[in-house]
């Protein structure tokens, strides 16, 4: 599908801002200096008769939203999450982005669930109801099982959702190469891997057997976390476009007079959203990727309920540690070490300032520690950061992408429970735990163990495989002196790592025993 013809899908963006309404309101949200509001207004104003008119009775920015497509209001629930980079006001106008979408009619919806199954709905369900919450890519409605009488959610895809966001993806694709190619200074932050991250993460939220998977792993992960829950899958209900999971009553995290209403403690709930994402991202490495308040319910326990687990991220556990000591270092504001492990990561190019870079991050944060959440500019921190990225260099590294966006949705969340939310002290103890288990003596035992599994398993190999090697590297058919003095020498290089291996294990168990 990519074309010239994107070219008219970009201009149609522009267009619909404008006509709309919200263009003005976008850029004054992001305080836009005055060169970006002239370039935005220059290619959209010219081309307003083109734009999408949408439904008049929503505010601008969510009638702009809507009218584009599904790929842009999971833009604008990412930016509904955040009011204190986008103000309190277009923040709420958002939020209906999250659940409360138009929806399509519920004969289409039994339709697709009968199509999907193979069965008719009336003989799965004893009741089905009108859609209770729709948003960008599906909606759910409550029905009642015919065999057991348990209520239920049935998640079914929108029609067409598929076609919908291939086209608006495809226009995203063009606008990234036209950034690459315009803009020589921002392919250090990789537009078309971020695209290609992007239509990835879309394209698995279109197979709802892939999001059960999902939750069925989530489930496993935290069966044993304290004041947690997950609606339960029913498998034998569920296919590629229906899901079919336990109905999950409470209060949504989003309604602050529901929750006070109800007496859940708003600051204990701030602070456990954030508490949870962190243990899941560096205890698991698993992590709901799309923690808005649209997809989290307060149950009447006091429970966080979450569900919809269409985005979830997955981060390797030598990225856990190096994302742990960076948050270590600043709760310790130890911007030497933070300044370090981006360069031992590779996060910043070896021919830039340690120090500098150091001091860099020195400014950044500063800033927060010891202020009321209420006083800090999301807004102007965000441009300083990316100030100093662009400053050293820092390219934008893929793997990263949902790890960063959804610790920016879940701190938005929680400061919209709870304002004054110090996010650095609410993090210190879960950050800390993890830091005490996967950097010192027993996480070195771990990683030799793991180390030893694994030539344990090789070890018997490599010598032929080495020979093999040197083999075809030095000469196709090597005298048998050769072969044999290889063998010799890949033996004594195993037997001499297995040794070393061992004593390190054993100065570590003495080590432990000792201290």
């Amino acid at each position: 599908m990519r074309g010239p013809h994107n070219i008219w899908r970009l201009i149609r963006t522009g267009a619909t801002l404008e006509r709309t309404g919200a263009m003005n309101v976008v850029l004054d949200a992001f305080e836009a200096p005055p060169a970006l509001r002239f370039v935005a207004r220059a290619l959209g104003l010219p081309f307003k008769f083109l734009g999408y008119k949408g439904d008049p009775k929503m505010p601008p920015a969510t009638r702009a939203l809507t009218a584009l497509g599904p790929a842009y209001i999971k833009f604008g629930q990412i930016l509904s999450t955040r009011p204190d980079v986008v103000g309190d006001e277009l923040a709420v106008q958002l939020r209906v982005l999250q659940d409360k979408l138009p929806p399509f009619s519920v004969t289409k919806a039994k339709a697709e669930v009968q199509k999907e199954l193979g069965v008719a709905v009336d003989e799965v369900f004893s009741e089905f109801s009108e859609p209770v919450a729709a948003a960008s890519i599906a909606q759910v409605h409550k029905a009642k099982l015919s065999e057991t009488g348990e209520f239920v959610a049935v998640k079914v895809l929108r029609p067409n959702i598929e076609r919908a966001f291939a086209k608006d993806v495809d226009a995203f694709y063009l606008a990234a190469r036209m950034v690459e190619i315009f803009a020589p200074g921002a392919r250090r932050l990789r537009p078309m891997e971020v695209i290609e991250h992007f239509d990835g993460v879309v394209q698995g939220e279109l197979d709802l057997r892939l999001e059960s998977s999902a939750a069925s792993e989530f489930a496993a992960n935290t069966k044993d976390d304290e004041d947690f829950q997950l609606p339960e899958i029913k498998w034998e209900f569920s296919a590629r476009r229906v899901m079919t999971l336990g109905w999950a009553d409470g209060v949504p995290l989003g309604d602050n007079d529901a929750i006070d209403a109800a007496g859940h403690d708003r600051v204990d709930l701030g602070n456990r959203v954030l508490q949870l994402f962190l243990n899941h991202a560096l205890r698991d490495g698993y992590f709901h990727a799309d923690m808005h308040q649209g997809n989290m319910k307060v149950a009447p326990n006091g429970e966080i309920v979450a569900y919809d687990f269409g985005i979830m991220g997955h981060i390797d556990e030598y990225t856990r540690r190096v994302y742990a000591e960076i948050l270590f270092g600043f709760i310790r504001k130890d911007y030497k070490r933070v300044a370090e492990v981006h360069f031992e990561a590779g996060y910043v190019p070896a021919d830039k300032d340690v120090d500098e870079f150091a001091r860099a991050l020195r400014a950044v944060g500063e800033p927060i520690f010891g202020m009321d959440a209420t006083k800090i500019s999301m807004g102007r921190l965000l441009n300083y950061l990316f100030e100093v990225t662009e400053r050293f260099g820092m390219e934008t590294r893929t793997e990263l992408i949902l790890l960063q966006r959804t610790m920016v949705v879940v701190e938005g969340v929680a400061r919209s429970l709870n304002p004054h939310i110090n996010i650095w002290e609410v993090a210190s103890p879960i950050v800390s735990n993890y830091i005490s288990k996967s950097i010192g003596p027993r996480a070195t035992l771990t990683d030799l163990a793991k180390t030893a599994r694994v030539m344990a398993r090789f070890g018997p190999r490599l010598p032929v495989l080495v020979e093999d090697a040197l083999i075809r590297q030095a000469n196709p058919e090597p005298p048998k002196r050769e072969r044999e003095w290889a063998k010799w020498v890949v033996g004594g290089v195993v037997l001499g790592i297995s040794i070393g291996v061992s004593g390190a294990l054993t100065l570590i168990i003495l080590d432990l025993a000792l201290f």
